[in-house]
């Protein structure tokens, strides 16, 4: 009874606080494997608890790893050295996207998401209450949001990039990775523009995102920067930049994703190439569990938990929707689902591929709903026409 009044008394910014407390015990309390737990922990205290990502200032990161230099210089990888020769060919500059192209995120007619894309019935029978002429506003702030993580992510592959491009062994990958240096480069760039200039709008960095590019950036394993960032990170954006392509209809912004996806797929095969090998042929047994354990803990990190909790605190915060109520709002919204779909459908083939999807770890992604992606075509078969044509329709309608 006291504690039911002492929380009644609160102030609302004290009960936000402790609610998020609340959400960042949770999402720890969701890793079961207990050397991933280890290994995320000083990331997730920086990220969930300190939010570092959120104090306006550069994050320091210190990063170890060794930088493996060849001084006879061979060419050890045809593939990779294909590869290399289609980035080179596959250059282009931001400058040369129509800018020019007047955006008004608010059009109906060129919908940065579309109407349908948050199930506001579902959101009225919670509590969320949003009126009609909000609930555009709404979308399009979700897909600020969405546009925002995605160049912070960009921000974490150019770093991770530069990083592996050291530590990689191979010199074909070495010469590969430097092109993906100036992809990821490029990637900043015309999101920053995009955001700055055509939106007028950036969120903060998200703590669930802050936490898994602090772990890869700090993780002195190179190949462990390649999986996380090359599999994961990258992977699940090619999805999500495919799922963007689909869905929105604002000229500019079709015409930047299906650059930007051109080089993703290129960096998704690149991670399917250089790690298939050392995962399946030079790690010990228990180095390559543990990898694939990693694998799947990530994986349910990023399904369960980049809920647009920026937008929630910039919407609701201190009002009597909860972060419970919007997460059960975002997480059923139809939008949200198409997203999650399409990610792991590109994710998911490349774990089989690079051998971290044994009959071992293949029952905890059936159990999460994950095993019709098993059988998936993996990234060093996919071309970005693919990627551009193959992402299943979306119903636009409210």
């Amino acid at each position: 009874m006291l504690s039911r009044l002492a929380h009644k008394l609160m102030p609302s910014i004290v009960k936000q606080r402790l609610a998020t407390w609340g959400e960042n015990f949770a999402v720890l309390g969701e890793i079961k494997d207990p050397r991933v737990m280890g290994s995320l922990l000083p990331s997730a205290v920086r990220g969930l608890f300190l939010r570092r990502g959120k104090q306006g200032v550069p994050t320091s990161m210190p990063a170890s790893h060794d930088a493996w230099f060849d001084w006879t210089y061979p060419s050890d990888d045809p593939a990779l050295a294909e590869l290399y020769k289609r980035a080179k060919r596959g250059q282009w500059d931001g400058e040369d996207l129509p800018w020019h192209i007047d955006v008004d995120v608010h059009n109906p007619e060129r919908p940065l998401f579309p109407d349908g894309f948050l199930d506001f019935k579902l959101g009225a029978e919670l509590g969320i209450k949003v009126s009609s002429k909000d609930q555009r506003r709404l979308i399009v702030d979700l897909g600020t949001w969405s546009l925002s993580q995605f160049l912070h992510g960009e921000q974490g592959a150019l770093f991770a990039a530069a990083q592996v491009t050291e530590a990689v062994q191979l010199m074909d990958a070495k010469f590969y990775g430097a092109t993906q240096v100036m992809d990821e480069a490029r990637h900043v760039e015309v999101f920053s523009r995009y955001l700055d200039q055509k939106v007028g709008k950036l969120y903060q960095v998200n703590d669930n995102l802050f936490t898994i590019i602090d772990a890869l950036m700090t993780d002195s394993r190179w190949d462990m920067k390649f999986l996380g960032m090359q599999i994961m990170i990258e992977g699940l954006a090619l999805g999500a930049f495919s799922t963007l392509h689909a869905l929105t209809r604002e000229p500019l912004l079709k015409e930047l994703l299906a650059r930007v996806i051109q080089d993703e797929a290129r960096h998704v095969h690149f991670g399917v190439v250089a790690l298939r090998e050392h995962f399946t042929k030079q790690l010990s047994e228990k180095e390559r569990a543990e990898r694939e354990d990693w694998a799947f803990e990530i994986a349910m990190l990023m399904r369960n938990r980049f809920l647009a909790h920026e937008v929630y605190d910039e919407w609701f915060g201190g009002t009597s929707v909860t972060r419970a109520t919007w997460k059960q709002f975002v997480e059923r919204s139809p939008g949200m689902e198409y997203f999650r779909m399409t990610m792991f459908s590109r994710l998911v083939p490349n774990l089989r591929e690079i051998g971290l999807l044994s009959p071992r770890i293949r029952p905890h992604y059936d159990r999460v709903g994950l095993s019709r992606y098993f059988d998936g075509r993996a990234a060093d078969v996919l071309v970005a026409n693919d990627l551009l044509d193959e992402a299943p329709p979306f119903q636009f309608s409210a």
